[in-house]
């Protein structure tokens, strides 16, 4: 019988690092070592990935190096080269930047040491294995939620203003969740239900390098300041992730000149922006439980290093119960190259939801005052 893939709450379970589901290794793992690089400890989300991968590997009896990068590309190659050459069996890597990395992959590959592409896709035909989340659907999730709270499909006449803010350009995640986001309120926007005044709607003109609250902050500020000054009343803010969602929550609270309150989207559960829906600052996240991302990367690993045979059932047979799919159609590493990816699926939290998602699953605690904290 699987387990579910629920954290115990802190009274009740005894974890040092991080509250992450820590496998009981029925079947103990051969050991060998595992080389984790990770893009930064700037943004939250990288630094509970990383805590979950350590914890999970650790538990099941392997070695682990973990780095970050700091979002430098050239230290991640270089990260990446100390761990090839430390002897590690197999590579974890969440890629700053999936097109910079071809050397240092055909590298690990001359070393016999196989890549799983972790969260991030990596543009290399060395790389064995893609885990994430389905990205497009962070992006549909997203734009649903404008579409139910506003209840778009009875607007009439009525026309919403939204802007897009997107994520980093070198981060391959990037464009399908502004895809999925844009795709799914395409029709609203073609009917003139959504009305984007700035004109800022191709990926280019939206994005926000490095994934910066600053650069996001500043860019909303300057779209305020240019075709909301006189009063044009902004609707929403359909933000890719909680960092740039706090930038732009932020400059809303500066230079916005209007009083309505704006739909803020977001994505990560990242704590500041918790905080920010508790107080009414911002609508929604989309969450992605990394636990579980952790979870089926260490199968996926010993599945590999034992050279068995990898497919859908990875999932059906894992002592946990997640929601994932096995997908070999919808990523490429190169032109005709697919990358076989397993696929987890996301969370809408709202305040409405957040205890029952992010409580109630130990992933958070809740203080007296209702703001949720990272659990430990």
């Amino acid at each position: 019988m699987k387990k579910k893939l629920v954290l115990a709450m802190a009274a009740t379970m005894a974890i040092t690092s991080c509250a992450v589901p820590v496998l009981a290794d029925d079947a103990a793992a051969e050991g060998g070592k595992i080389g984790i690089s990770m893009p930064t400890q700037s943004l939250e989300r990288w630094n509970r990935d990383g805590s979950y991968l350590e914890e999970q590997f650790k538990a099941a009896g392997y070695d682990v190096e973990l780095t970050y990068s700091d979002n430098e590309t050239d230290r991640q190659v270089n990260d990446i080269q100390n761990l090839i050459s430390d002897g590690v069996d197999l590579l974890v890597i969440a890629a700053i930047d999936g097109e910079a990395l071809n050397t240092v992959m055909d590298e690990a590959a001359d070393a016999g040491i196989p890549v799983i592409a972790y969260d991030r896709l990596i543009k290399s035909d060395a790389v064995s294995y893609y885990i994430s989340f389905d990205n497009y659907t962070v992006g549909t999730l997203q734009g649903q939620y404008v579409i139910d709270t506003l209840d778009l499909d009875n607007a009439g006449d009525k026309t919403y203003n939204i802007e897009f803010t997107a994520g980093d350009p070198a981060d391959n995640n990037a464009g399908y969740f502004f895809n999925g986001a844009y795709d799914t309120l395409k029709p609203y926007l073609d009917a003139g239900t959504l009305n984007v005044v700035s004109g800022q709607t191709d990926f280019d003109s939206v994005a926000t390098a490095a994934w910066d609250t600053q650069t996001a902050l500043e860019r909303m500020q300057n779209i305020l300041a240019s075709y909301y000054a006189d009063g044009t009343q902004l609707d929403v803010a359909l933000c890719s992730n909680d960092s740039t969602a706090l930038g732009v929550t932020q400059a809303i609270e500066s230079d916005y000149a209007g009083k309505n309150d704006v739909l803020i989207t977001g994505q990560d559960g990242d704590e500041a922006n918790l905080a920010n829906i508790v107080d009414g600052k911002q609508s929604m996240t989309v969450y992605k439980a990394v636990a579980n991302e952790a979870v089926v990367t260490l199968d996926l690993a010993e599945a590999m290093l034992k050279g068995d045979t990898i497919d859908d059932s990875l999932i059906t047979n894992s002592k946990w119960d997640f929601d994932c799919a096995y997908d070999t159609e919808s990523y490429e590493t190169s032109e005709g190259h697919k990358c076989p990816s397993f696929l987890l699926v996301p969370t809408v939290v709202t305040k409405d939801n957040m205890k029952e998602e992010l409580v109630d699953t130990g992933y958070y605690t809740q203080d007296d005052d209702g703001y949720l904290h990272p659990a430990q």
